[in-house]
């Protein structure tokens, strides 16, 4: 009998007991759906994270100086030295200073607007993007020019989204409108699209309050951050003699920590539903140990006639894997529908992917091939005459 032949009769033999097929199928299908639906999710998850990280800039190096006394500083002249000096690896620094402040448009107050004072190339450094207008400039930090840029949310919130020109108050001051950011994903009354940025030398004058704790730098490319941050962290020690005086956090690093963190957790969650597939294989394994037994008059009738004990083993492993094998594409069918419910509930782009897909067939039949071995070892071991008499 050649494998067309034991597969077609595999089919007959399934079709002949539709229930219990189904049922010595549903470990596998269980199995192959979990695995699929959330290899979906961690892959929508990762490219969710990515695009945040993005918007963040990859390149962004960000120092918090906590500083050592009032003696000791880290002057925004220090920083801008620094990339003067060292352009190959630093691209840019802005300087940023979170202000403790009051935003007001006519007699309308918006407690829930961010205040941030930065420098010139602030934009640059987290790849903003402006709608109308232009950003702070180096002329409005060095004369202290009361001029601001507001993000979407807040343009829209208070001017109607007809901000640009309009002027607002900070604690009492007058800042005009001179720039409009465009719309980033979170585009709400806690996202960046609720902050008005001004020049830091502003905002340091509306903290009252010199030093600085914040400074955003960029390296020159993806290749240079490390030598950027070791840069940024040997000015800052020389500055202060201190390391916990200061911290240097590299995005780039931050987010290859967020990947390792987010495989070591996917690999775990994969390896808890391959539990199901486990499961599944044991099933079959019973299932064709029951139909052995059933079929043993059958077996003796064929030895009877010439059959192997190869050709025995080869009909009931090929009868194993078809029976696996269709588990798995309709696990594979419901996986792909209930991934993308899933993903629309968490609210991430779950496509499954179709390395995953292969995989999940794969290891589907090799689970039927591997698990029905041991019963088609039994009935390719029957002796044919102790068959014949089998009632």
């Amino acid at each position: 009998m050649n494998i067309r032949q034991s597969f077609f009769l595999a089919l007959k033999a399934l079709a002949a007991s539709k229930m219990r097929a189904l049922l010595t199928m549903l470990g596998i299908i269980i199995g192959v759906a979990a695995v699929i639906i959330i290899i979906s999710l961690g892959d929508g998850m990762k490219a969710m994270i990515d695009e945040e990280f993005e918007k963040m800039g990859s390149n962004l190096i960000q120092a918090y100086v906590m500083g050592r006394g009032s003696s000791r500083a880290a002057d925004p002249e220090d920083m801008y030295r620094l990339v003067e000096k060292y352009p190959e690896y630093i691209r840019a620094v802005s300087p940023h200073v979170a202000v403790k402040g009051i935003v007001k448009v006519g007699t309308e107050t918006y407690p829930s607007a961010s205040l941030i004072g930065v420098g010139e190339d602030y934009n640059a450094i987290k790849a903003l993007e402006l709608t109308c207008g232009r950003f702070i400039r180096y002329i409005d930090a060095a004369r202290l020019h009361n001029v601001c840029v507001i993000g979407s949310y807040f343009n829209q919130e208070a001017f109607g989204s007809e901000g640009l020109g309009k002027t607002l108050s900070i604690n009492g001051n007058r800042y005009t409108v001179v720039g409009v950011l465009a719309a980033s994903a979170d585009n709400s009354s806690y996202g960046d699209d609720n902050t008005v940025y001004l020049p830091y030398p502003n905002a340091i004058r509306l903290n009252g309050d010199s030093r600085i704790t914040q400074y955003d730098f960029s390296a020159a490319n993806e290749d240079t951050n490390i030598q950027a941050k070791a840069l940024i962290e040997n000015r800052l020690q020389k500055i202060f003699g201190d390391k916990d005086a200061y911290m240097v956090v590299a995005m780039s690093e931050v987010m290859g920590v967020m990947g390792t963190i987010q495989n070591t957790v996917m690999t775990v969650l994969v390896a808890i539903a391959a539990i199901s597939l486990l499961v599944g294989g044991i099933g079959i394994m019973n299932i064709m140990l029951v139909s052995v037994t059933e079929r043993t008059r059958e077996i003796g009738i064929r030895k009877s006639l010439g059959a192997k004990g190869r050709d025995i083993r080869g009909q009931f492993i090929i009868e194993a894997g078809t029976t696996s094998a269709i588990g798995g594409v309709i696990g594979i069918i419901l996986g792909v529908a209930l991934a993308g419910i899933a993903g629309k509930l968490v609210g991430v782009a779950a496509v499954p992917s179709p390395a995953a897909i292969f995989i999940s067939v794969g290891v589907s039949v090799a689970v039927g091939v591997i698990f029905g071995y041991l019963p088609a070892g039994k009935a390719a071991k029957l002796n044919p005459i102790d068959a014949l008499r089998y009632d």
